[in-house]
């Protein structure tokens, strides 16, 4: 029996004449994106088609996700709110804030003992509001959304970006961040920037070493990691068909690495057998009945080019295992070439650790090709040259995986079976030596390997490949090696070979799991008191932004001239922060710390204008705001790419910057600054990036007219004397205006309440 099954009974109820109307408006056939997009309309009565990357529309999701790190900060906001109740089914999970350490008893253990104060807020505004709370070791968000709640043709939106992870299973999934949440969670339409559509059309079949995973992989390299920004990915074609669901979920999953809005694929019978061997076959008969609409009309897979933005085309059987790094995940490599790559750019060669699992690769069917190739190597004597480390993507998969002895394959090649959770993905990984920063390579399955983001040290060259390519790489040791061709030295100094992976889509005698983690909600929280210690180190109350005086900014400071890429983790890093996500004045304490200075290439080093000596970042701007002198940041293209973490919009706006001017902005930051009233906006020449110097004066001199689509003049005040007049452009509409007038979404929500 699945959650919701009510909600999602009346979602395909209304999808046929939803769709149907839109198509007759439109007058074309429908992507499946489309589909989905137009059925969930706030609005009801759809006049005219919206245009893609042009249009604003106002949408009702049909349900929401949270991770622990980023539903702290979501859930304080809402308690704002003034609801009583979530007005959509909405779920936290606990799993950013487990560290990989020592092995997975101990440490979910050390987790409950450090951060018991943060999940029993979490459980208590959960049972309080209404909200489906997952205990911590029940796994990690995306597969328990994937296993539990994600259904074809639903919309979802959720606070990490990877919530994309449900396209897998057909879904519209959309990451964004917890002010956006707390607007649907108060009842409220969300609000999104109708999306361009790029179609990826799949030809043959997988085989051998090469896996759901290497399509992203592949897909990355080609779009870069900007390249899907505003649009949505629709995968189709015979080659999607012959991928399993969970397959499909890695291949959305890493969609959030290309910048994409999300990544779905249209409703096939591996969804349907996955929904069934998940105790779900009443929405898979339900999916059955409508299941034209869940997927796109026939035109529009015949000609993929006359309906969508951008077409790819990648033949499945000829398409190679990649690995993709260091350092950004498009830098995308065939396996038979990174030898000769890899000594080019003097890379290490020896591989210090691989690991399987996250939100991408955590599957039954993930742990049984990488278990595959680790009973190999016992069964032909070969021993890891790497530490090999496992992070299963829930309780359900690992009870499972452990039935079916894949847990003791690996331990038995002395791999660390860590807790269900993230751990080593997003920095919550105590590996030893790391402090040391010694240049060395780490292999994983994860998304993500922007610098210092799995282990603090800048100089780990990591690279991303499929569960089985990490697998084999870790046996061998080395980078270089393609199992394809290579052979390898056993125990008995004999050359061996290891064979393709193996492994099952699903378990043949089916999931099993004693207790998954989850706890429902109490039918009436009135009486629950939510306690916030005013001496917690952990969890702090928040106080409302201060609303625009109306007035034009002028002698604004610079605080920093970011150079280069400047991530969320730049903005705001994960790691140790991680534990401060719910108290916003001691995590500021992070603002901007890993951007680099473009004037000195340093990091958490810049100019206090006020006596000119360098400080950390966060300390010269709390000593602008103690004299009350407004600041601006300078940004690159596609800041603030990544995570859908809030903390990177909220932390300057509390401790005073009042603008931030870049070149690009990825999707999901440039809505969070929004959200919190941080104003905005796009150099509308990118060189006059070029123009700003270190002790520059900023006077925005024409922001009490600002309204839609009229560009804002900027007098920018250098330190001889000279001024220079540049125009900056901006994508506020006029509830997004009024957002800024209030000082932030959430104060207009309570403001409208009253």
């Amino acid at each position: 029996m699945a959650f919701n099954i009510e909600m999602i009974l009346e979602v395909y109820q209304k999808i046929q004449s939803k769709v149907d109307k839109a198509r007759t408006i439109k007058q074309t056939p429908l992507t499946l994106s489309e589909k989905i997009l137009y059925a969930h309309l706030w609005d009801s009565e759809l006049k005219t088609p919206y245009k893609r990357g042009i249009d604003y529309v106002d949408f009702a999701p049909d349900r929401i996700t949270c991770q622990d790190a980023t539903a702290q900060m979501a859930l304080l906001q809402f308690m704002q709110a003034g609801k009583n109740k979530v007005a959509v089914p909405t779920t936290v999970h606990c799993d950013h804030l487990i560290q990989a350490s020592i092995g997975a008893t101990k440490d979910l253990q050390s987790a409950l003992n450090s951060s018991n104060e943060v999940f029993n807020f979490l459980e208590s505004v959960s049972n309080k509001y209404g909200i489906g709370f997952w205990k911590p070791g029940a796994g990690i968000i995306h597969q328990v959304v994937l296993e539990n709640y994600a259904f074809p043709g639903g919309m979802m939106i959720g606070t990490d970006s990877h919530t994309v992870n449900a396209g897998g299973l057909g879904m519209i999934a959309i990451g964004v961040g917890g002010a956006d949440a707390v607007d649907v969670m108060a009842g409220m339409p969300w609000e999104l920037k109708f999306p361009k559509l790029i179609g990826v059309k799949l030809t043959g079949k997988c085989s051998g070493w090469t896996s759901p995973k290497d399509v992203i992989l592949k897909v990355a390299g080609i779009l870069t990691v900007k390249g899907g920004t505003g649009a949505i990915i629709e995968y189709f074609g015979p080659g999607a068909k012959s991928m399993s669901c969970t397959g499909k979920g890695t291949i959305c999953n890493m969609g959030a690495e290309v910048g994409a809005t999300t990544s779905t694929f249209g409703y096939d019978e591996s969804m349907e057998r996955y929904l069934r061997s998940t105790g779900r076959s009443d929405i898979a008969d339900a999916a059955n009945k409508v299941k034209d609409y869940l997927t796109a009309d026939p035109e529009v897979y015949q000609n993929p080019e006359k309906y969508f933005d951008q077409v790819i085309e990648i033949n499945l059987s000829e398409l190679m295992p990649h690995i993709n790094g260091p350092f950004s995940p498009d830098i995308a490599t065939p396996v038979n070439e990174m030898a000769e790559k890899s000594k080019k750019n003097d890379w290490p060669l020896k591989v210090e650790w691989g690991l399987i699992g996250s939100c991408t690769n955590s599957s039954y069917e993930d742990l049984s090709r990488a278990a595959s190739i680790a009973q190999q190597a016992i069964d032909k004597g070969l021993e890891t040259k790497s530490e090999l480390g496992i992070n299963p993507g829930s309780e359900q998969v690992r009870f499972t995986a452990d039935r079916d002895g894949f847990l003791d394959i690996f331990e038995n090649l002395n791999a660390k079976i860590f807790t269900n959770a993230c751990g080593p993905c997003i920095g919550q990984w105590a590996r030893k030596d790391a402090d040391l920063q010694e240049k060395n390579t780490i292999v994983h399955s994860f998304n993500r390997n922007f610098a210092k983001r799995n282990d603090g040290n800048p100089n780990t060259h990591a690279f991303v490949a499929s569960p089985e390519m990490v697998a084999a790489i870790a046996i061998s040791g080395r980078l270089d090696f393609n199992p394809i061709t290579d052979l390898l030295i056993n125990s008995k100094g004999e050359k061996v070979k290891l064979d393709e992976p193996t492994g099952w889509e699903l378990p043949p005698k089916g999931f099993e799991v004693e207790d998954a983690g989850y706890l429902a909600p109490s039918e009436d929280g009135s009486n629950i008191e939510i306690k916030i210690s005013k001496t917690s180190e952990r969890l702090q109350l928040l106080e409302p932004f201060s609303p625009w005086d109306g007035k034009n900014i002028l002698d604004a400071k610079l605080l920093i001239k970011a150079l280069g890429k400047c991530t969320t983790d730049h903005i705001s890093m994960a790691g140790p922060w991680l534990r401060y996500r719910g108290h916003l004045d001691n995590i500021s304490n992070n603002c901007l710390i890993g951007a680099v200075n473009a004037f000195n290439d340093k990091t958490n080093f810049v100019k206090n204008q006020l006596n000119g000596e360098y400080q950390g970042v966060p300390d010269v701007q709390r000593i602008y705001k103690e004299n009350g002198i407004d600041t601006v940041v300078v940004g690159d293209h596609n800041y603030g790419e990544g995570s859908s973490r809030e903390h990177a919009a909220m932390e300057p706006r509390h401790l005073g910057v009042k603008v931030v001017i870049v070149k690009s902005f990825a999707r999901i930051h440039e809505t969070n600054l929004k959200k919190q009233g941080m104003l905005g906006v796009t150099f509308d020449n990118e060189n006059d990036y070029d123009l700003i110097q270190e002790d520059d004066l900023f006077d925005f001199i024409d922001l009490e007219k600002f309204s839609p689509g009229k560009q804002l003049a900027i007098e920018i005040k250098h330190k001889d004397g000279s001024k220079d007049i540049i125009l900056a452009n901006h994508t506020y509409n006029t509830q997004q205006i009024e957002w800024y007038k209030k000082g932030s979404a959430l104060n207009l929500i309570k403001k409208n309440k009253t």
